[in-house]
């Protein structure tokens, strides 16, 4: 059983167990624990997005690893994937993150890179908690000058900036765009609007204003929709909407429609096949990604295979088997040419090329995948119940599903952070997957009321 890492690092209210200022300071040890050897010359990079409790984590993860005689490099706010670029740029042992991401501002969370700028392994997140609650650390203290200490990187955000300019193809500009373009009011603010800028677009800003406690709210990856309005109030060529971390995009195409996760990976996975640089032809999702996805990618002579949720379960499969590009429906898109990790300005900067390119609109490039009708819904119980357990539950779902055949999938999971099965089934009649939805949750209802 893990004690504190999730699918995506640690999460939970901040000042309230797990994140509290107590465990980020022995994970901040642990992590310099893990990295020291007999060497010295150890550095240890912490970002963070704009919450207010990202102050009390940052101060507190960076005694932690001075107390452990590991330096550490402060470069504020930035996001995610900025992180782990200059982790890497900066030959730091490992880059940490505090952000929880799309989460409302109440919430934090802890994300940790290796050197090599991707998040680490179950293993290593296994050791770290080991060595937190097992005491390992507790009598290895450095003195005097063994002590680390701590810098600003000031230029952090220029760096990431540069970066992500040289991803765009050099010989277009965006002199013909106008954007709109939601931050969310998270770590991207400070950073995107000048990359688009630089460009050379019109860039309509939304979610640049933070405050501590806006993240989130309303507005970026999570609540597209004032952004899609705007786009079709101004008359502007796409809408660009960020979470809070920066990893993850969702975007509005001119006419104000929502484009998800799905349409911009077989959009950006048709071009790169085109190109020849889709390793293997074979696009990485996850379960949650549409049928009519992979239908597409049979459709344009490629393939598609499929993780369990998590960008980083996306990403362990790519490297694993040699694949380039991967992502989810919810907007984290993982161009593996370029950078680690999931990163929403990037993925942007892919898809206004292509657009520049084949000087179509993205409504038109939309259209290369159509989305078989699909529900999601979320059943609350009293107490986290395996789904196993729950009687005749598996039985019906395999019925359900030989009725639905090749036109249709059942999924059932459990939420990592709370006691909710999430159901979703997908198939080519929305009366059919509605009343099938209907059927399981009310099954697991039942089981939760006896």
């Amino acid at each position: 059983m893990r004690k504190l890492f999730g699918t995506d690092g640690i999460r939970g209210v901040a000042n309230v167990y797990p994140m509290t200022i107590e465990i980020a300071m022995q994970v901040g040890r642990a992590i310099a624990f893990i990295v020291k050897d007999k060497a010295k010359g150890h550095r240890i990079v912490i970002g963070k997005d704009t919450r207010q409790s990202c102050y009390m984590l940052e101060n507190a993860l960076a005694a932690g690893i001075c107390s452990m005689g590991v330096d550490v490099l402060l470069v504020g706010p930035l996001p995610t994937p900025g992180i782990a670029f200059i982790t890497t740029s900066m030959r730091a042992d490992a880059g940490v993150v505090i952000s929880a991401s799309h989460n409302p501002f109440q919430d934090n969370g802890i994300k940790i890179f290796s050197s090599d700028g991707f998040k680490l392994p179950d293993e290593v997140e296994a050791d770290i908690e080991d060595l937190i609650f097992s005491q390992k650390m507790a009598a290895l203290r450095p003195v005097a000058d063994e002590v680390g200490k701590a810098a600003r990187i000031d230029d952090a955000k220029g760096r990431y900036i540069v970066f992500l300019k040289n991803a765009f193809p050099k010989k277009y500009t965006l002199d013909d765009f106008h954007i709109v373009l939601d931050c969310a009011h998270g770590a991207t603010y400070g950073v995107a609007p000048h990359v688009f800028e630089e460009l050379g677009a019109t860039v309509t800003t939304l979610g640049v204003n933070p405050d501590g406690k806006n993240i989130n709210d309303g507005c970026g990856a999570l609540h597209p929709e004032l952004m899609a309005e705007k786009v079709k109030a101004l008359g502007a060529d796409i809408g660009l909407a960020l979470d809070g971390d920066g990893d993850r995009l969702i975007v509005s195409d001119e006419r104000g429609e929502i484009v998800d996760g799905d349409h911009i990976m077989a959009i950006c996975a048709q071009e790169l096949l085109k190109q020849r640089k889709l390793k293997k032809k074979t696009l990485v999702a996850t379960v949650m990604s549409n049928m009519g996805l992979e239908e597409a990618m049979q459709d344009m002579g490629g393939r598609m295979v499929r993780t369990g949720v998590g960008d980083r379960y996306v990403v362990e499969r790519m490297r694993k088997k040699g694949y380039s590009f991967g992502g989810e429906q919810s907007g984290h898109l993982v161009f593996l040419d370029h950078i680690t990790t999931g990163d929403g300005i990037l993925a942007g900067l892919q898809l206004l090329a292509i657009m520049k390119k084949r000087k179509k609109p993205l409504s038109e490039l939309a259209t290369i995948m159509e989305s078989f009708p699909q529900v999601l819904k979320n059943v609350r119980m009293s107490t986290r119940v395996p789904i196993e357990t729950i009687p005749n539950f598996l039985k019906t779902v395999e019925k359900l599903e030989q009725k639905l055949g090749k036109n249709g999938r059942i999924l059932v999971r459990p939420s990592g952070t709370e006691p909710v099965i999430r159901v979703m089934v997908e198939g080519r009649d929305n009366v059919e997957i509605n009343a099938i939805a209907d059927e399981l949750c009310e099954l697991i209802r039942f089981a939760d009321r006896s």
